[in-house]
């Protein structure tokens, strides 16, 4: 990595946590500045713009935390084992700031094509990613028939953005909390005896 690709990583790494929790328009230049201990001319001398900077920061943020729910979904055990260990990650506050998905993609929704269209590339890989959790237990008997995959995987995204949104909100992570035992519940329903 040349020292003008590791300057530019450190200006992401640093801006991340800043966008997540401020979101684009609340964040400043003077934030970015102030956060890598960088000049003005240092930033926009390897970022074109501050939305540069956010869309990068997004997929950084996002591929952090995919990561972490991959490697949660590919552990040698049975997928009903997996799939809780995915509901009980969002238990533990997955990444400071609030969820990058849920942030950026609120805020993007009407303003920011170029992130909107990554918040929604992301959301797909995660609901895939329960998706084929689902359907491998689902082949291997793990999950009974019943079960449908894609439609499970579709609710059980919706259900713990909406969770962490209410959590966020009203500032009471027992709304979170509650939602994450709801999907514990009805998962158990679907597991083979």
């Amino acid at each position: 990595m040349t020292k003008a690709e590791r300057t530019r990583q450190f200006i992401i790494e640093q801006s991340a946590p800043i966008f997540n929790r401020k979101g684009m328009a609340g964040t400043a230049v003077s934030d970015l500045m102030e956060a890598t201990k960088l000049a003005k001319g240092g930033i926009y001398g390897n970022f074109e713009s501050k939305e540069e900077i956010g869309a990068e920061a997004f997929s950084y943020l996002s591929k952090g935390l995919y990561a972490r729910l991959e490697s949660l979904a590919s552990q040698d055990r049975p997928a009903p084992a997996r799939m809780a260990a995915l509901v009980g990650f969002y238990r533990t506050g997955s990444t400071p700031g609030g969820c990058p998905l849920l942030n950026f993609g609120m805020e993007a929704d009407d303003t920011n094509p170029l992130i909107r269209q990554r918040v929604a590339r992301q959301i797909e890989a995660t609901q895939e990613l329960f998706r084929r959790v689902l359907e491998e237990g689902k082949q291997r008997g793990e999950f009974s028939e019943s079960l449908d995959p894609q439609s499970f995987s579709v609710k059980m995204f919706a259900l713990i953005e909406g969770g962490i949104m209410l959590g966020c909100v009203q500032q009471d992570v027992s709304r979170l909390h509650l939602v994450l035992d709801l999907l514990e519940a009805e998962l158990q329903t679907y597991v083979a005896s």
